[in-house]
């Protein structure tokens, strides 16, 4: 056994060769990050072994406090990593920092302010939104009814396709958020929609903002904020956050006491607190200068790989990118998504497949392939390393097609 693990066991063992494909391969997931030796340190600490359902009294009007005995540490560890994430925001919502993923987040937060059978708008999951927005196989798809706005052909959302279902549908809440889009989210242009919608109507319909991926720019100032827009605001707190996997709900203080319910005891049991360490962690680093000037890299490196990829002739999505990721059409290569993510595998490079607007293939072989840059500006590449990469992936593109033609 060789490396930094010493036990003989083969959990052991397939860790430290993960460790081993993490530092040697280029990861270009957009929604994966490397966290920090302190976050992992926190996340592997003792607090593994402590219960804590409930809430600290302190901090969660109206609860009855804690279920269990001995949470004296952890009481004042999840207030302070209420006050850090508030800090980083700048904020005075209402936080909960129980949500074991952003899924969670977003299922408390439906079930906060919604009934089932009840109406929800949120962007479609090919034109860039997520599973957990009312996906038909996803059990929120099959609670609640889902209506989607998408894209224009160019893939920017179409916002006549959203005022024409939000006044045709009603739905009761609106969420604005995606995993595979790489343009600006004008959150006042939403806020002052659905509030138009409102008083025309009479309507009851909240807003809520899913800040997975762009969190990180928020925090750094580099994408307009939800705050004060938005009812609810969920996030995870990996991606660009760069820290440990969980999730996290930002409320108006009139909501704070149906999340923090919604969240325990209705879709979870005890809080893991080494993973709200972890993410206490997250936020002490996410207020610093040094994570500024990290995303400030992350949106500069993604601005010039995606130029690259549009200067070597690639139809990408929306035309260009203002954030951490953008998408490849490759429709014109006569390649799938799947097929150029496995050679890219291949020769060390990771991404992964992912549908395009107007799709035409399965979500199993996709058209389009989506591309980030948090993880690798954590390990200092620069912009002009991703341009590099650019130009070994369109190498390996040219290289398949031949073979496709032979």
């Amino acid at each position: 056994m060789t490396g930094r693990y010493s036990l003989e066991s083969k959990v052991f063992d397939l860790i430290a060769k993960e460790q081993h494909r993490q530092d040697t391969t280029i990861e270009l997931i957009a929604s994966e990050n490397f966290a920090s030796e302190n976050i992992m340190r926190a996340v592997g600490s003792c607090l593994t072994n402590k219960y804590s359902e409930g809430y600290p009294a302190a901090h969660h009007s109206g609860n009855r406090g804690r279920y269990y005995g001995g949470c004296q540490y952890v009481d004042e560890l999840e207030e302070y990593c209420c006050e850090m994430w508030q800090k980083v925001f700048q904020t005075n919502y209402h936080v909960n920092v129980q949500p074991h993923s952003g899924t969670n987040a977003n299922i408390a937060a439906y079930l906060s302010v919604l009934k089932p059978g009840d109406t929800v708008l949120s962007m479609s999951l090919d034109n860039g939104g997520h599973l957990s927005h009312g996906s038909p196989g996803n059990i929120r798809g099959k609670i609640f009814n889902f209506i989607h706005y998408g894209a224009n052909k160019s893939g920017w959302i179409d916002t006549n396709d959203f005022i024409d279902k939000l006044y045709k549908f009603n739905p009761k809440l609106v969420v604005i958020g995606a995993s595979a889009y790489s343009r600006t989210l004008y959150f006042d242009t939403f806020r002052n929609v659905i509030d138009c919608y409102k008083k025309q109507t009479g309507n009851e319909c909240y807003m809520l903002v899913d800040m997975a991926h762009i969190a990180g720019l928020v925090a750094a100032g580099d994408h307009p904020s939800p705050f004060g827009l938005a009812d609810i605001i969920t996030t995870t707190t990996h991606k660009t956050l760069r820290g440990t996997r969980g999730g996290l709900i930002f409320c108006k203080p009139e909501l704070a006491k149906r999340i923090d319910s919604a969240v325990f005891p209705c879709c979870q049991g005890g809080a893991l607190q080494h993973i709200i360490a972890g993410k206490a962690v997250t936020a002490e680093e996410a207020c610093t200068d040094k994570f500024k000037n990290y995303i400030h890299a992350v949106v500069r490196n993604c601005k010039a790989m995606c130029d690259a990829f549009i200067s070597m002739g690639y139809n990408v999505v929306t035309g260009g990118t203002d954030n951490h990721l953008f998408l490849l059409d490759l429709t014109e290569t006569g390649l799938t998504g799947k097929a150029v993510q496995d050679e890219l595998d291949k020769h060390g490079i990771t991404l992964n497949k992912n549908c395009v607007p107007n799709e035409t293939r399965s979500p199993q072989q996709t058209s389009g392939v989506r591309i980030g840059t948090a993880a690798m500006t954590t390990k200092g590449y620069t912009a002009e390393d991703f341009v590099s990469v650019a130009h070994i992936i369109d190498n390996i593109i040219k290289s398949m097609q031949e073979e496709l033609h032979d």
